[in-house]
Order: structure tokens, then sequence, then C-alpha cells
């Protein structure tokens, strides 16, 4: 495993935007992970360690979009009714037929290779059938109409896929549509999670009182499949410095990226910076960001770790917005700028100069047709069910003072941050 230089996170001075720590991630951060081969089956979600050549066209014939009937365009009436013999027979997965006799028709089905010659196909609902062995054609067809050339979708020799992509469930169709069972990727980065918390339980287990159920874990855990990690659960840690120390040592040498939920505030009883800095080296990253902090990053070896806050809303925005690239970076995955998208907002809300806010909100279509976001009714960093009932964040950036109703704001959908 490549090691991470000692100071990948460090940075100090006033909070950080958004911006510059995006920035400092893309600057020390690099793919640490080896490449592997693997069957396309099992590549939903990976990351691509090289580029996807075709070694044939698709369609690799010519081919009728539609059933139907194969023609020259030449020998229809341009006037009138065309009557011509039906010559040939031609279904999906015939051999690829000789050429069509002029002045003839050829009975075709969806997918069937065309016929030498003919370059156009009328829809069977279009034809009348005269006898038996005769189609009657009407007038207003357009030369070419319902054909599928060879090399359509794809040309052979092309570059159908990129290295750093991560694979998609259309992506995984594409290379099975070239005749490719097996392809290159990235080693899925190997992430260890736990919680700190002497209040957590897990769910499933009674509550006494002042205990509450650990949700963290379970939204890391998804966000990290999401991304096609290999991921371990750690379970919970009580607020014990020598067991959090015991559980982070274990971790060393053995994992690409740690992640904790909780314990990196500045509490008497939040011991994971302490740790941390004894087995490696942290820095606190001080982002200015609603909700998020506090969150940690280091290193412990040549293991990176991420500290996010205890507050549910606050891990999902974190992780969306900066363990998501990070992942991304180690693992060789191209980092895609999430879109967002102008809305109308539908609210009225102050926020602070020089930090950035991420606004739970939904959508609803206005009167006259245009999206309005509207914001949740309980803000609060550990409604969690806030995150649940969006549809995306309304990102209001440093310099923005307040939002008033029918003002343009940005809008995020969770779909374009793996939520």
């Amino acid at each position: 495993m490549a090691q991470l230089s000692d100071d990948c996170f460090a940075h100090g001075g006033k909070l950080m935007t958004t911006a510059e720590a995006l920035t400092l991630l893309e600057n020390k951060l690099r793919c640490i992970t080896s490449t592997e081969i693997i069957s396309v089956q099992d590549a939903l979600g990976r990351v691509l360690s090289k580029d996807v050549i075709s070694p044939c066209n698709v369609p690799p014939h010519d081919n009728s979009a539609v059933d139907g009937y194969a023609v020259y365009f030449d020998d229809l009436n341009k006037t009138s009714v065309t009557t011509l013999p039906i010559s040939d027979r031609i279904t999906a997965g015939s051999h690829v037929p000789g050429t069509l006799d002029k002045g003839t028709a050829a009975r075709i089905f969806t997918g069937a290779p065309m016929p030498l010659g003919a370059d156009t196909v009328l829809m069977q609902e279009d034809c009348t059938l005269v006898e038996t062995n005769k189609v009657s054609i009407p007038v207003g067809i357009k030369l070419g109409s319902n054909r599928r050339f060879a090399g359509e979708d794809v040309e052979q020799g092309s570059v159908i896929l990129r290295a750093s992509r991560r694979i998609r469930p259309q992506d995984l169709g594409l290379i099975s549509a070239i005749g490719i069972s097996k392809i290159s990727v990235q080693k899925s980065l190997r992430v260890a999670f736990f919680s700190t918390g002497d209040e957590l339980r897990n769910p499933g287990t009674p509550l006494e009182s002042g205990q509450v159920y650990d949700s963290n874990r379970y939204t890391i855990n998804g966000l990290l499949k999401n991304l096609g990690c290999n991921v371990t659960d750690l379970g919970i840690l009580p607020d014990k410095p020598d067991l959090i120390h015991k559980a982070l040592e274990s971790t060393i040498n053995r994992f690409d990226l740690v992640l904790t939920s909780g314990g990196v505030s500045v509490g008497e009883e939040d011991h994971v910076k302490q740790v941390v800095e004894s087995l490696g080296s942290l820095h606190a990253w001080r982002l200015a960001i609603k909700p998020g902090r506090p969150v940690a990053l280091g290193q412990i070896g040549s293991t990176a770790f991420v500290g996010l806050p205890g507050n549910p809303v606050a891990v999902i925005v974190t992780f969306a917005n900066f363990v998501r690239p990070l992942i991304n970076l180690l693992s060789g995955a191209e980092n895609v700028t999430p879109k967002t998208f102008p809305v109308v907002a539908a609210f009225a809300h102050k926020k602070k100069k020089d930090r950035r806010e991420w606004v739970r909100v939904h959508l609803r279509e206005s009167l006259d047709g245009q999206w309005e976001a509207h914001k949740y009714s309980k803000e609060g960093a550990g409604v969690l069910s806030s995150v649940c009932h969006s549809d995306g964040f309304a990102v209001l950036d440093e310099d923005l003072l307040s939002v008033h109703p029918g003002d343009t704001i940005s809008y995020l959908p969770f779909n374009e941050i793996a939520l």
C-alpha cells in the first residue's frame, strides 16, 4: 500500500472554506490501490483502471429497428401505393442474407440483419398484405427509415469507457454488448469504521435511561458500499482512551482508510483526537460549514483517518461533500464535481457570512411550472428524518447572508453525492 505524506491534511489558521478544503484534497491525495481483473458481473461500483476498447462494432451488421419489410427505396412510387412481391423472410439471429432482388421486399423482424442492397424498412403496421406473397406499401416513407447501421452504437476500436470511471449499471450493459466478460479495475478501498460514545447501543437491544441507538454506523456503511468500498464495521466503542487506542492501533496498515463517528470535539470525553495523535498525526480540519463541525483528518501509519461528527445530519453532510471526494481520490476514481441546479426558494433563511450551509429541502412544482425548494421544518444537526424526507440540499455559499422567498438558489440533489 502506498504511503501518505505526513502533511497530507495539515492546515492551520482561520476556518477553511469548502473550496479550499476540496483543493487541499486534490493537491495532497493520490490513488493508493492496486489493480485486479474481475468479472463484469461483479464490477458494479468499481473503478476502471484501464480504458475499455471495443473489439467489434455494435451492432455488428446493419439491422432492422422494427418488424416490417425491407426494400430498396428507389423501388417505391413517390405518388402512389407500391405493391412488391415478398422474396425473403429474415428473422433475428439469421445469418446475414445475400443481396435482395430488385423490385421485391423482404419480410424482416426487429434485430434481423438487413439484406444486402436494401436501405429502408417499412413498419408492418403501415403495410397491407396482398394475397399471400405481396405487400402494399403507402407513400411517404423516408430513405433509410428504421434501418440501424453497423457500428451505430459502438465502433470497433473506439474507447467506450475511460479509466477512472466508477461503473454504473448501464456501463455493465455496454461492456457486455462488446463481448467483454472481464475487466481491469482498482481494488476496492479497504475501509474500517466505528462509533464512539457511552450512550450508544445497537438496534435490537433494550435501551436504559440516557441511552440512544447508534444510527451513524449504518448510514456510513451504506454510504461506503455505494462507493464500492470493502467495509469492516468495528462496532461501538465506549469513551475510554485505552479501548479506542487498541481499536485504532489494530487498523494500522490493515486498511486504506479509517472513519470514526463522534469523539473528535473538544469535550472531556472526546478521546479520539488524542489517541490518533499518539499513534500518528492528526490535524483538525476547521471547516466553515453548517452542519458539519467538527471534522478531523490525519493518518495512523500509512492509513488515512477521518473523524466525523457525532450528529447524524452532520455525518451525512461531511461524508457526502468531503469523504466522498477523498475516497474517489484514494481509489483512483474520477472525482466528478456534483451538479447543482437553480431553483426558486420558497422559504426565508438567515446565515453567517463566510460559512457555507447545506439546508435540507424538498422540491414542489409551482402553478407556473417552476421548481420551488421548501425547507424542512426542523433544522437541527441531529434531525436525521430531515434527510430521509428531503430531496436534496439548498447550498448557500459563504458570501450569502440571507434567503428570501422568490430568490434563485442552488439546489444539490442527493443522487449527485451518492445519497
